[in-house]
């Protein structure tokens, strides 16, 4: 029996994916500990792992976040996050994580890509660390512009130049207040100064888990060989949910998801475009938000609800409308569904762009699309059957089925050998 320590991000998008992967090791007969904010306590249990809940210094309300910063846009957003979101608490979560290796020891310590914490408790400890992407690939490459560009990639000489000028603009203008506070947290737990930025990342890492399958992103020459991509694990079965009485009414028209995820809440960005233009469409929509109060008239064709799980939902879509949450996009190729995507947000841009690149549907290059770019996008993954076929194929190169079960065998061999776990052996 190995001993695992996870460490998640307090949000959906953060703590979820990893709980098949908990669950999956749990099974197998490991113990596991996950630590995160006290609203995924339930959740961590059902996963079979026992909960620790994260202090509240490294806590942050998502939902408070515009009105504590309130100049959090554009590039502003980006650089904002790294050193607030990112940067400041991880010496916080690092003595947590620390505290309870004490405690008890861990043979490896697991963490999601934004838990900064995670790598300086490694470090600090001599842990295995491994971690599980929730995103596009953030490894800089000189083959791919820099992380928050959303530009295509581009590998021959101009292409290396335009990266390498980008990036290294990148971690001095946006990344560059981070190299001094990184340090800052650094010093906290008995580490020297590194003088690097947040994006560049450990060296120590020993497996990553990329919750994608080959072929979604970028093609990089200089990928490190601890990357594994292994798909986006199916959810694990909700608590308590129930249908409500649309699920099970008989209705041959095509379904269509639309869903802005847990964080974008505003309707005005997609929700209301995306039923404004498909209102008239010889098809059902189904609209996913979390504040159904706030969407507005609903068109005969739609149905709103808060909640659906969505491994249930894909299997019956057509077609899903995305503002680019890369989980909801992971899970849409895991079903075969073609995406029509629009997000510019976070890492929203990286994701939509990729969705185009990768032949799995469209990206519409905005924030707030109009009605009618929605409608017109819909109309085309519907009638071209190479985007779902193309979806089809990526996810058999990693079935999601499998992927939680794959992630905690190679979690496992991190843990039993404590070297890094490298494609060439797996």
């Amino acid at each position: 029996m190995a001993r695992f320590l996870f460490a998640a991000t307090p949000q959906p998008g953060h703590v979820n994916p990893g709980l098949p992967i908990v669950r999956a090791l749990a099974d197998a007969g490991h113990d596991v500990r996950l630590t995160t904010g006290p609203e995924f306590e339930a959740a961590v249990t059902r996963a079979g792992a026992r909960f620790v809940p994260l202090p509240d210094e490294t806590l942050l309300d998502t939902a408070r976040v515009e009105q504590r910063f309130p100049r959090r846009a554009g590039l502003r957003l980006v650089r904002h996050d790294l050193l607030h979101l990112f940067t400041e608490p991880a010496g916080g979560q690092a003595e947590h994580l620390l505290a309870l290796h004490a405690e008890e020891p861990a043979d490896a310590l697991v963490g999601d890509t934004a838990f900064v914490g995670a790598y300086l408790a490694a470090e600090r400890a001599g842990l295995p660390l491994g971690l599980y992407g929730i995103s596009v690939f953030p490894y800089a490459s000189r083959d791919v512009a820099p992380f928050g560009s959303a530009l295509p990639p581009r590998s021959d000489l101009l292409g290396r130049v335009r990266n390498r000028v980008l990036g290294a603009a990148l971690r001095r203008l946006v990344a560059g207040p981070t190299t001094a506070a990184l340090d800052r947290q650094r010093r906290r737990v008995g580490l020297p100064p590194a003088g690097r930025t947040v994006l560049e990342w450990s060296d120590r890492i020993g497996l990553y888990l990329q919750l994608s399958p080959p072929g979604f992103d970028y093609p990089r020459s200089d990928l490190p060989p601890v990357v594994h991509s292994i798909g986006m694990p199916e959810p694990l079965a909700p608590s308590g949910w129930a249908p409500a009485p649309w699920w099970s009414e008989p209705d041959d028209r095509p379904l269509v998801v639309v869903t802005q995820g847990t964080v974008a809440t505003d309707p005005g960005k997609l929700l209301r475009p995306a039923l404004a233009g498909l209102g008239d469409e010889p098809i059902r929509v189904v609209a996913i938000t979390p504040a159904p109060d706030r969407l507005g008239p609903v068109p005969p064709n739609a149905v709103v609800a808060e909640f659906v799980p969505y491994g249930a939902l894909f299997r019956r879509a057509a077609a899903v409308v995305t503002n680019g949450g890369f989980g909801g996009v992971q899970l849409a190729i895991a079903h075969g569904v073609p995406l029509v995507a629009a997000g510019r947000t976070e890492d929203k841009g990286e994701v939509c762009a990729r969705v185009a690149w990768s032949g799995v549907g469209i990206d519409l290059h905005a924030d707030r699309p109009s009605p009618n770019d929605v409608r017109d996008g819909v109309r085309t993954v519907l009638a071209t059957p190479a985007y779902a076929a193309t979806a089809r194929a990526l996810a058999a190169t990693a079935p999601s089925e499998r992927a939680a079960v794959r992630g905690a065998e190679l979690l496992t061999t991190l843990a039993v050998t404590a070297r890094p776990v490298t494609t060439a052996g797996h």
